[in-house]
């Protein structure tokens, strides 16, 4: 038996775990790279091995970078189940699609104005495609193992990252394999905790913030302070933020600084489709939630949805003081692209960046203080004020990794390090080997490692 990385090497996207039994071959997440150039080249590669003879999938939770390949392994040629949580099923149905649609934009914008290099410019797959491999999904419970296929089996536990949002464990060849997923924080403004695993064989953890803390101070007032800020020089908050998660705590802290009234009451505008079915998704989950229905309720019905290119394009018109979310949260494309041209040029107006930008992505320039960047293929100036705030963030910092760490009962036989940029997971390496005696790996791309 052997386990193949296929992505979120020395890198937070691409997600892809090849478990090969010897006679069953099981992919554990199926993730789009994102960010630079040469990482997303590699959605364009064949993988190695004929998806017609993968047997089944296993996702974690359904953000892009986890499930956004799917699309791809149906069109050439998956046929087997798909499986994961009823929340992470209801959230590929609108990621995928919005995921394709976007695709297909950007090709057809490209050919439009003759930026591409290619002619013509093709999408890596189609609206088509998205829902042919929605067809795939098999919800399953938290908690209840089931057979993925004859000698292997699964449970899903609980990873607190965002609705749906699992660890998953495997079992095969009378051994356990524990898939962390992208795990949520202790003290996360919205969800409940990831809970504990005690017991793996063999382990991968993700590392995304394997190198640092949070801070520990209380979201609101950082939130409270550049609202404030922002609008008393009449100017509009921008934020760039993740359709499904950030998207929601945001709205949830808005809402609390207004009822509070720590904040000026100016519209909030939720400009993006995917987030506005998101939002309603999220409010379906209150078991995975540790605010109230009442709060959750007031939250996902605080900010205006924008649902036409008209309102959006009028937005960009309007110059009173306003608070904008729109995807994409890295800023690689979606509604706020078109935002960032129309509100970035302008002094008065803040760019807020709410989570984990990864390197090459426009919000990660944004974050290391770029003043200048390309959109649509156009240098557009950057003069509005750029915020970060990691208050927010919904993975698990160096510490609550750690705490998570040391639930477990005895060490695995060994611990895969993934999902991180490279002094992110060797730092969080190195803590392991320190403090708990681990045998730890960084595994490499494409390479196999047995499992004994």
């Amino acid at each position: 038996m052997q386990l193949q990385f296929l992505g979120a090497t020395d890198t937070v996207t691409g997600s892809k775990y090849l478990l090969d039994t010897g006679r069953r071959r099981i992919l554990v997440d199926c993730g789009l790279f994102q960010g630079y150039k040469n990482l997303r080249l590699r959605n364009w590669d064949p993988l190695p091995l004929d998806p017609a003879n993968l047997d089944a999938v296993v996702l974690t939770h359904a953000h892009i970078d986890h499930s956004g390949y799917l699309p791809l392994l149906v069109r050439n040629g998956f046929r087997g189940s798909v499986y994961c949580t009823m929340g992470t099923a209801q959230l590929c149905c609108i990621l995928l699609p919005d995921c394709a649609h976007l695709a297909e934009e950007d090709a057809a914008y490209a050919n439009r104005k003759g930026f591409s290099r290619h002619r013509p410019a093709l999408p890596l797959y189609t609206g088509a495609d998205a829902e042919r491999s929605l067809r795939r999904l098999q919800p399953t419970q938290f908690g209840k193992r089931f057979q993925v296929v004859p000698g292997v089996e699964a449970e899903f536990t609980r990873a607190g990252h965002i609705i749906g949002s699992a660890i998953v464990t495997l079992y095969a060849g009378g051994k356990r394999i524990v898939f962390s997923g992208d795990l949520g924080r202790q003290q996360d403004i919205v969800m409940r905790a990831p809970e504990m695993v005690r017991q793996a064989d063999y382990l991968l953890v993700e590392s995304t913030y394997g190198d640092r803390r949070h801070p520990d101070d209380d979201p609101l007032d950082a939130l409270g302070e550049i609202v404030s800020r922002t609008v008393g020089r009449g100017g509009s908050l921008i934020i760039p933020a993740f359709a499904v998660g950030r998207t929601q705590s945001l709205l949830y802290c808005l809402h609390r600084l207004r009822e509070l009234k720590r904040i000026p009451d100016v519209p909030v505008y939720l400009n993006s489709p995917m987030a506005i079915d998101a939002t309603t998704i999220f409010s379906l989950h209150p078991e995975e939630l540790r605010i109230s229905r009442e709060a959750c309720a007031a939250a996902c019905n605080l900010a205006t949805p924008v649902q036409s290119m008209e309102q959006s394009i009028w937005l960009n018109q309007d110059h009173s003081p306003k608070i904008i979310l729109a995807g994409s949260g890295m800023a690689t494309g979606g509604r706020v692209v078109h935002h960032l041209a129309a509100y970035g040029p302008n002094p008065r107006n803040t760019i807020l960046l709410s989570g984990f930008q990864a390197a090459g992505t426009r919000g990660a320039a944004l974050a290391a203080g770029r003043r200048e960047i390309r959109l649509h293929g156009k240098d557009i100036a950057v003069r509005a004020t750029v915020e970060q705030v990691e208050h927010l963030s919904a993975h698990a910092d160096a510490g609550e990794l750690m705490t998570w760490l040391g639930g477990f009962h005895q060490a695995p036989r060994r611990t895969f390090v993934v999902h991180g940029e490279p002094q992110a997971s060797d730092a969080l390496r190195q803590h392991i080997e320190r403090d708990l005696h681990w045998t730890v790996t960084m595994p490499e791309y494409r390479r196999s490692y047995p499992l004994d």
